[in-house]
């Protein structure tokens, strides 16, 4: 089970951090990996790592701007959001899996969504 938390209202230029609990079993060598929703678009990748190493991927629309890491010892997965803009307003669902860490299809376990909206 996942459990997505830390969004809300923040202007353009600001900054939020979402967090993402794991519970109820291991997820050992699995992609952690956060996407987004607007409404009326598909669901986009935004940042995924593992528990087990330290690499992290991104999608080209945040890089440089959020930032994904992980605290094994909470079984807890952050989303660091810097340099927030409008275009940023999106659910933002976070996910495990295994597989290709960009694609959807990887994630069988979905958390929540929770909201974030950018105000310009």
């Amino acid at each position: 089970q996942l459990q997505a938390s830390g969004g809300g209202l923040v202007q353009a230029g600001g900054s939020l951090r979402l967090s993402c609990t794991a519970s109820g079993r291991s997820f050992g060598s699995y992609y952690m990996a956060w996407f987004r929703q607007a409404p009326g678009r598909e669901r986009e990748f935004v940042a995924g790592t593992r528990w087990t190493d330290t690499v992290t991927y991104y999608g080209d629309s945040v890089k440089g701007r959020f930032t994904i890491s992980r605290d094994a010892a909470k079984n807890t997965v952050y989303l660091q959001m810097n340099s927030l803009k409008p275009e940023d307003t999106a659910v933002y669902f976070c996910a495990s899996g295994l597989g290709t860490v960009q694609a959807t299809s990887t994630y069988k376990s979905w958390g929540q969504g929770t909201l974030v909206t950018v105000s310009s």
